[in-house]
């Protein structure tokens, strides 16, 4: 487990604190909805726990979030979505691993596929490029928490890697199976995570060091989350440091 990880620098796309609140609270109540069909009770159903733990953090209201609970576990609704992951590849050989929730199959595919043909991508076939990638969980704790007493929890519960970005965020990367309890063993020694997810992370990266290229594949990311149905996109993008200069 590495102070400063290598996934430091794998991850261009938009932040969804950039998104509008709006879309936001209607992906993380989706989420809330799907994930109550295994169980209403958050304490044995850890998917439900990290969903109502986003919806809490974007501000949703408590009882907006149990009624999407009671709308999933109750069969009221929810129930006539599926769940769907498309893979591609972007410009400069970027590989996509795009998310979905949605009702409508062929409108979903439709709009996913049009954004990739459109930007310069091309949509595959399940397993093209979910190989980039390793399922794991994430914690991130706040500026000023420290590191060492993070490494030190971390090492006796399981985490595999442990990294600081420049502004003093601390992001831990843990099994995806064991999120839910690394993170309550953490609670209890007074160390609360404000983001806590299940998330894919690169094993392979592949560098764009052309603008013109770098501005294709963000265009093609941004248009992909903007997608109504789209409830997360991943990629194994890593920037030349000459392009994150100038855009910073």
């Amino acid at each position: 487990m590495a102070g400063h990880s290598k996934w430091a620098n794998i991850r261009f796309r938009k932040s969804v604190q950039d998104a509008k609140r709006g879309k936001l609270w209607t992906k993380y109540i989706r989420e809330v909805t799907i994930s109550a069909r295994q169980g209403a009770n958050p304490q044995i159903n850890p998917r439900l726990r990290l969903a109502i733990d986003k919806a809490t953090t974007a501000n949703i209201p408590r009882d907006t979030i149990e009624r999407a609970i009671k709308r999933g576990a109750g069969g009221q609704e929810g129930h006539d979505v599926e769940e769907i992951r498309y893979e591609g590849y972007g410009p400069g050989g970027v590989a996509i691993m795009v998310d979905c929730m949605t009702n409508n199959r062929n409108r979903t595919i439709s709009e996913v596929r049009h954004a990739f043909t459109k930007h310069g991508g091309n949509i595959g076939t399940e397993g093209s490029v979910a190989f980039c990638f390793h399922r794991c969980g994430q914690l991130v704790f706040p500026k000023g928490t420290s590191e060492d007493k993070l490494m030190e929890i971390g090492l006796e519960e399981g985490v595999e890697d442990i990294q600081t970005d420049e502004e003093g965020t601390v992001t831990l990367t843990t099994p995806f199976d064991h999120l839910h309890k690394i993170n309550q063993a953490f609670e209890k020694k007074g160390f609360t995570a404000i983001r806590a997810e299940i998330t894919f992370l690169p094993t392979t990266l592949v560098l764009i060091s052309d603008k013109d290229t770098a501005e294709k594949v963000n265009k093609l990311i941004d248009v992909l989350e903007e997608l109504d149905d789209v409830q997360n996109v991943y990629t194994n993008v890593e920037m030349a440091d000459n392009l994150l200069a100038d855009m910073g």
